[in-house]
């Protein structure tokens, strides 16, 4: 008997899925939210502390922007071939197995975006409470109430969250032009340094800035975990990915040639808030209170874009888990996955709580997530060049430029990031090696489940086994 059409809310088999809702413009906004952050706040100083001039700092910021460019035509054509919510997590299945797709998964639960929230919460409750304070633990109560709330919001629905996003994100550029004028336009020029003989950087110093500036360009991915909801064609979401990329080097470019401007490149240096300093210049006491509004809307902007997007990778690990299964539930009235995004707002809660009793939350966040986030960038180019071999015939509305040298070119600047944040990073990178470590003991217990479990019951489909299968 012939089936009947899935309804709008239903798969063919009865079960909710994601709809494509999403158009261009969503995407956009969602990608240069989450990428244009709260670390364009914090960074430059640490970034021009490495640089021995304001020509060195530009490039390497120009570069931060090229190889995320690079890493962008990377993902364009995973993204237009295989749209799927599950991102990374899907090219890593088909491409390099079960092992490192559940270690991905695993890692998207527990350290890439749940410490990518804390940290934004962090800077979030810093900024807040310096407009309004709540008392010794403010800048931690914040954190906890910008986590419950913004996952409120996208579990009410994808349309709630993604016109959330709109709005701030639109906020959040007018801030940044607003920085970027005030350092170029209304702060007097910074006096030139005295003569002084300055070494070049080393190698390690470069290595440094250049960790700081791609952990600034960092999240222009998430949008792969959005590409089963986009309408129209799929290669949208290429143009979508490279209009964000050239929009946020062109903003961060801007905004540190006004830091360069309105402080120098030692007042960068020696800056603890390298963007109130400068608005202090221009604005005098009311660029502090305009700063810490500019700040704390950045970091609730990525949160909110990292929150939508960082759920998507559990909704579909948990199809195809056996230990995780409740995670692979859809709401089709919301069109939201909300188990994944309660799970996810749980253990980013845990690590605010984590932070609050290191009094380093930001710290500590940076170096828990910078290692693992670059070992999977990296196994993610890979599995391009695997796909590429594998399956040579799929579909793909969009390909890399320069194949293969685009894409080694990426793999290589991976493997350089991932060196220098261990070699550069603490305790925090241990622990989230160490997490990761507990994912491949979880690993193991679901392939032992798995073999007794009967054929069809939990990674039941195998549904990326067969390169055939529908994406």
């Amino acid at each position: 008997m012939r089936e009947q059409p899935a309804s709008r809310e239903q798969s063919t088999s009865g079960a909710a899925r994601p709809l494509p809702s999403l158009r261009v413009l969503d995407v956009v906004a969602l990608t240069v939210g989450v990428v244009l952050g709260a670390g364009i706040f914090k960074a430059p100083s640490l970034v021009a502390e490495q640089s021995s001039s304001g020509a060195q700092m530009l490039l390497a910021w120009g570069l931060g922007g090229v190889a995320s460019l690079v890493g962008a035509l990377c993902y364009a054509e995973l993204a237009s071939a295989w749209p799927h919510p599950g991102g990374d997590y899907h090219y890593l299945y088909r491409a390099l197995g079960r092992g490192p797709a559940f270690l991905f998964a695993w890692a998207r639960l527990t350290i890439i975006p749940t410490g990518s929230i804390a940290l934004l919460a962090f800077v979030f409750g810093d900024y807040a409470s310096q407009l309004f304070s709540l008392g010794p633990a403010s800048s931690s109560l914040y954190a906890a109430a910008m986590v419950v709330g913004l996952t409120a919001v996208n579990v009410a629905g994808v349309r709630q969250g993604t016109r959330t996003q709109n709005l701030l994100t639109l906020l959040e550029v007018l801030g940044v032009l607003a920085v970027i004028i005030a350092g170029l336009v209304l702060a007097p020029p910074a006096a030139p340094p005295p003569p002084a003989a300055t070494a070049a950087p080393s190698g390690t110093s470069w290595g440094l800035a250049m960790v700081f500036v791609l952990l600034t360009y960092g999240g222009w991915n998430e949008v792969a975990y959005l590409s089963a909801e986009m309408k129209r064609s799929r290669r949208g979401l290429a143009w979508a990915l490279l209009v964000s990329i050239g929009v946020v080097t062109l903003l961060y470019l801007l905004v540190n040639l006004a830091y360069l401007r309105g402080l120098g490149l030692q007042g960068m240096a020696a800056s603890e808030a390298v963007a109130a300093d400068v608005m202090q210049r221009a604005l005098g006491g009311t660029g502090a209170v305009v700063l810490s509004v500019l700040v704390a809307l950045s970091a609730l902007t990525s949160a909110n874009a990292t929150v939508l997007t960082g759920a998507r990778t559990q909704y579909a690990f948990g199809k195809d888990s056996l230990l995780f299964n409740g995670l692979g539930q859809w709401h089709a009235r919301a069109n939201t996955p909300t188990r994944a995004l309660l799970v996810q707002g749980a253990i980013s809660l845990a690590l605010v709580g984590l932070g609050a009793l290191t009094r380093q939350g930001f710290q500590t966040m940076v170096e828990y997530t910078a290692p693992v986030f670059w070992l999977f960038f990296l196994l993610t180019g890979v599995s391009l060049l695997v796909l590429r071999v594998r399956e040579p015939d799929a579909p793909r509305p969009f390909r890399v430029p320069l194949y293969p040298l685009t894409p080694l070119v990426f793999i290589a600047i991976c493997g350089y990031v991932l060196y220098s944040s261990l070699a550069y990073t603490g305790l925090g990178a241990v622990a989230g090696l160490v997490v990761l470590a507990v994912g491949g003991v979880l690993l193991a217990v679901e392939v032992a489940r798995g073999r007794r479990a009967p054929r069809g019951v939990g990674m039941r489909a195998r549904p990326f086994d067969s390169p055939k299968e529908a994406t």
